[in-house]
């Protein structure tokens, strides 16, 4: 008599067609195929079952932030959304550019975060990048070329340092490519002028050739389809610049004010037909509340929320036959798990039991039914496709609107990884 698995999802259509049975044991993919004894069944003959998303760029604030989000409501959104592992951006206040920092930030998000995830260090002159590394971040950066939200530039001399010791550890750069000469922006479009799409190629450029040779580059939240052509490393897209654009707003709303800008309609339409040159999808969640965005164009922080809204965007465009269902899993979970060395989710024997279960229905996206602190979203009214049921590491978390358990899982990086060989 064959032992009984933790986890058997019965009728799985794969993205090769085949209908089979996916049984889980010990967080792990076991078998696929005929069924197997279970503890506990779901079946998914109703259900899109995808491989569940890492989104490898995340601000979850905390800290002195922490009435805008935190790692227990970034990541209660993150898993209604379908993600289960997040990478935390290190502009944070304090900015994480120490050991001991990266250290605490795991401690912190191991006590409160319901979903798995990484940490990635700061790249600031003085910051202890060697020891960040061992210490397990899992990335360097994001890296500013120009000053954002809770975060400095680094000069062309200091960027070059960094990416040469960055590279002589075998780590991976995930660069913030703007070029910003001064001012404050009063409107959307003036915000679109001041950091502008031609300047976003050129810090991308500019990076580049400052990179010494065999430098893992990734290139953060590319806004325009020149940027992702002109990438020579990976490149990544927020869903905002794919679904919404400056027009979409009046020109003084605060609520789509990011970095990089909302472009116009006419580059957002071109920004999708890079579709197949995309490598990933990741949200640049950065909540801010509504009383911080209303406080005037100039004043109001950059950043809007998005954990809980890019997959099922994404899957709502699939329903429409606008870009293939396989494509939306790898680009928002084989290729980041491939980016990061992470390992993926799938239905392959041995691949981790991360899934989530979409049902057939398209609605519309209502904050109100949202799980970020914030308690608002840019996309309200677009039409997406939200996960009933999300499996992590084979154990059902969440179900119908309510995480049923916490499932906290650090994926530190290769630094951590050797050191701990030793």
């Amino acid at each position: 008599m064959r032992t009984a698995v933790d986890l058997l999802l019965r009728n799985v259509t794969l993205p090769t067609g085949r209908c089979a049975d996916i049984a889980v044991a010990d967080g792990i993919v076991r078998h696929v195929g005929a069924p197997l004894p279970a503890y506990e069944a779901v079946d998914c003959s109703r259900l899109l079952c995808l491989p569940a998303a890492i989104d490898m760029h995340v601000h979850m604030r905390g800290g002195g932030q922490s009435y805008k989000e935190d790692w227990a409501s970034g990541s209660r959104s993150a898993v209604a959304g379908g993600v289960t592992i997040v990478v935390d951006q290190p502009n944070t206040v304090p900015p994480i550019t120490t050991p001991d920092l990266v250290r605490a930030r795991v401690r912190e998000a191991m006590e409160h975060a319901v979903c798995g995830f990484a940490v990635n260090a700061g790249v600031t002159p003085g910051a202890d990048l060697e020891e960040m590394w061992r210490a397990g971040t899992l990335a360097f950066g994001e890296i500013f070329t120009a000053p954002s939200s809770y975060g400095d530039a680094l000069d062309s001399a200091a960027l070059e340092q960094a990416l040469v010791r960055i590279r002589r550890l075998g780590g991976l750069a995930a660069i913030h490519a703007e070029e910003v000469p001064g001012g404050r922006a009063a409107t959307l479009a003036g915000h679109d002028v001041a950091r502008s799409a031609d300047g976003e190629v050129r810090a991308v450029e500019a990076v580049q050739e400052l990179a010494p040779p065999g430098m893992r580059l990734h290139i953060c939240h590319a806004s325009t389809a020149a940027t992702v052509d002109a990438a020579r490393g990976t490149v990544e897209v927020a869903p905002h610049h794919l679904f919404l654009s400056r027009e979409s707003f009046p020109e003084d709303d605060a609520r789509a004010k990011v970095n990089p800008p909302l472009r116009d309609e006419k580059t957002r339409r071109e920004l999708w037909s890079r579709w197949n040159r995309i490598d990933a999808v990741a949200s640049d969640h950065a909540p801010h509340t509504l009383a911080e965005k209303s406080a005037g164009f100039a004043a109001a922080p950059s950043g809007i929320p998005g954990v809980e809204t890019m997959v099922p965007l994404l899957v709502a465009a699939a329903r429409r036959r606008r870009i293939p269902l396989v494509s939306v899993m790898e680009k928002t979970s084989w290729n980041p798990a491939s980016i990061l060395g992470i390992p993926r989710a799938g239905f392959e024997p041995g691949d981790r039991a991360d899934f989530a279960l979409y049902p057939d229905s398209v609605m519309r996206v209502d904050p109100d039914c949202l799980h970020s602190r914030c308690g608002w979203s840019p996309f309200e009214g677009c039409e997406a496709v939200f996960p009933e049921e999300v499996v992590i590491q084979g154990v059902r978390v969440y179900r119908d609107g309510d995480v049923l358990d916490a499932r906290p899982r650090w994926y530190p990086g290769q630094g951590y990884i050797l050191s701990e060989k030793k």
